[in-house]
């Protein structure tokens, strides 16, 4: 594995990439307020096991890339206005493109989940020409379309943690709320997860601002009418964050999209669900030519 840092402006994105130099370029979006080390491996190995060179970043406000501290924590006002003009998730998905540039791919694959499916929408929309085919996880074309079940949206209401123990409890805690019903839950993954997460860096207005991205946005879904690329949408059947009818409102948006709900899956991507999602993924990828 490698690592690398990308500029967009004063902007600094931290990344990762492994799998083989020639394999097909494939980069993963990460969601709200989590690092890359959230990417589980087992699905970063399916994909490279299925040809793929797979990088994977930090957000702006995450981890080791650029934390945008002096644009403070959004007010409640501003939210509720939908009014924040600290950054957009045009900004976001700039951010990617400034990662594909540093690893000197003129185009990829591009998968997210959750926030990250709306960074990849975005990043679809604005440089379809960088985009080899789409794939949205977990995500909507508009905050105001799926919204979370009230316990979900609790869950996230969480207070600032002290150390890597803390960080690690409150995650596992979220996940036991989010998470897939239907399917074993690696918590000791999920605290491990935290605590490295943790280390990298802890910044919940971090969190808060690029929600405050999420509540500004507009409606994709005109605009997602207009990709040409093959699109594929990811949703779980009992997704309390994410609410299925965001997954079904993107794939309805997006000319020829196909759209797969797995029974039993949440707001997360469970081990036994990782190959099929991998295979998806690659299949995917096998429609804009035969080595992808």
């Amino acid at each position: 594995m490698a690592a690398g840092m990308a500029r967009h402006g004063r902007i600094e994105i931290a990344y990762e990439v492994e799998g083989p130099d020639n394999g097909i370029p494939l980069l993963l979006v990460m969601g709200l307020g989590l690092s890359l080390l959230f990417w589980p491996e087992g699905l970063r190995r399916q994909l490279i096991e299925r040809g793929f060179r797979v990088a994977c970043y930090d957000n702006r406000d995450v981890g080791l890339s650029t934390h945008l501290t002096e644009l403070g924590l959004p007010s409640p006002l501003v939210l509720l206005g939908r009014r924040w003009t600290g950054y957009t998730l045009a900004d976001m998905a700039d951010d990617a493109v400034a990662v594909l540039d540093d690893l000197g791919w003129q185009s990829a694959h591009v998968a997210g989940v959750s926030l990250g499916g709306m960074i990849a929408q975005t990043l679809a929309i604005r440089h379809p020409d960088r985009v080899r085919s789409l794939t949205s996880i977990s995500s909507t074309p508009s905050a105001r379309i799926g919204r979370p079940h009230p316990g979900a949206l609790a869950a996230l209401a969480t207070l600032p943690v002290r150390d890597r123990e803390a960080a690690a409890r409150q995650m596992a805690h979220v996940f036991r709320i989010i998470g897939s019903p239907g399917y074993p839950r690696d918590e000791e993954w999920i605290r491990d997860a935290a605590r490295r997460s943790f280390d990298r860096a802890h910044d919940l207005n971090g969190m808060r601002r690029q929600l405050a991205a999420i509540i500004s946005a507009d409606d994709r879904r005109p605009a997602l009418q207009e990709l040409r690329m093959p699109v594929l949408v990811v949703h779980g059947a009992e997704d309390r964050l994410v609410r299925p009818s965001g997954g079904r409102a993107t794939a309805r948006a997006v000319p020829g999209a196909k759209l797969v709900i797995f029974p039993g899956m949440g707001h997360d991507l469970p081990a036994l669900l990782q190959p099929a999602v991998a295979e998806e993924i690659a299949a995917l990828a096998r429609q804009v030519s035969p080595s992808g």
